[in-house]
């Protein structure tokens, strides 16, 4: 059977491969790079938490190796940067309780930091040129939009939720422009059950549009409303509980797919309860089934969007206007090889709002 990332990693000039702008089952190396930024004095203490944090990494599996640097400039300034076999086993532990636990000596001596993460597309020197014949390299850039795609998840107390949908439904839209080259392009919210999940779409830098709408009055008071219904307690005045919680609610976008980026379509999302350990491996799946139904030009779906961490696995579609009913109907003949990583049936969420930049 070819896999996606033997599909995404083989030579093709067709249109198919320009349309996926963000994968990570392409089966290429990952390479990590951490920008972090040292509390003045805490040089020492940091050196020896990073020590302590790298013998645990190396007992990850997907682990290949690491180096810290420290600034030439400032030494404040440090950069840490770690290899991966591939992107799946790094995502796998970066989102984890385990790395939560790992990181947590860090964080007193860190004054701020920055995750970049890039698949390996070429390799120079004779060493490496050894290393790439044994290794899956892309073999063309993958060709994006321009928008960078997140998303967060977390849960309500029972019985609350119409409460808490009201409260998401009603709050103002915070400024969409963050600064000159970074603006926010569109919000969707939906819920099933308890579980509520928002995506964002943003051009430009997501770190930096992140801490703008967390500054916003409109939205600093939508968190605050909700708070008395969070099933994970949490304070946004105390730093270290506010970066936790929103740690664990990370839903990164794992797989992105355009059919035809000039149609509106219908937003939609579905949620898939993966069985224990297989939510990686669905998303995986799920992509496969996309990037195959995207040679359909006649197809219901015209963007796919796949989030997931840890069992949580979300399908955010654009469905080609009247033709919902098509996409559901592709769903319900979904592969054998689905069924045994579900915990239960897939289901629509429900639309909470959906808000899109004038200008986006």
């Amino acid at each position: 059977m070819t896999t996606l990332s033997e599909k995404l990693s083989a030579p093709s000039t067709r249109q198919v491969s320009k349309r996926v702008s963000q994968s990570v089952f392409d089966g290429s190396p990952l390479r990590v790079v951490l920008l972090v930024d040292v509390h003045d004095g805490a040089q020492q203490q940091f050196l020896e938490a990073y020590e302590q944090l790298c013998n645990q990494v190396a007992q990850v599996p997907g682990h290949v190796s690491d180096q810290l640097c420290q600034s030439i400039e400032n030494p404040s300034q440090w950069l840490i940067t770690s290899e991966w076999e591939s992107a799946p086993p790094f995502l796998t532990w970066v989102n984890s309780e385990e790395h939560v636990r790992m990181v947590e000596p860090l964080h007193s001596c860190v004054r701020d930091t920055r995750s970049l993460r890039f698949h390996v597309v070429r390799e120079t020197g004779e060493e490496a040129a050894g290393a790439a014949s044994r290794r899956r390299l892309q073999t063309s850039p993958r060709i994006g939009d321009g928008v960078i795609r997140h998303a967060l998840t977390f849960t309500v107390r029972p019985g609350s939720e119409e409460r808490v949908k009201k409260i998401l439904a009603d709050y103002a839209s915070p400024r969409a422009r963050v600064d000159e080259t970074t603006r926010l392009c569109r919000t969707s919210l939906f819920m099933h059950g308890n579980r509520v999940v928002r995506a964002i779409e943003v051009r430009g830098d997501l770190l930096a549009a992140l801490r703008h709408v967390a500054r916003q009055p409109e939205v600093r008071a939508v968190e605050e409303a909700i708070n008395p219904y969070l099933e994970q307690e949490r304070d946004l005045d105390d730093q270290e509980s506010a970066r936790v919680f929103f740690t664990r609610a990370a839903l990164p976008a794992v797989h992105h797919l355009t059919a035809d980026e000039l149609t509106e379509g219908e937003r939609r999302a579905e949620y898939y309860p993966a069985r224990p350990g297989g939510g990686m491996r669905l998303a995986e799946l799920l992509a496969q089934r996309d990037e195959a139904a995207a040679d359909d030009p006649d197809g219901p779906v015209l963007r796919s969007t796949i989030f997931q961490r840890d069992d949580v696995v979300v399908r955010l579609i654009d469905v080609r206007p009247g033709l919902g009913a098509r996409a559901l109907a592709a769903e319900a003949r979904r592969p054998a090889a689905l069924d045994t990583l579900l915990d239960g049936e897939p289901v629509g969420m429900d639309l909470v709002t959906d808000r899109r930049s004038p200008d986006a």
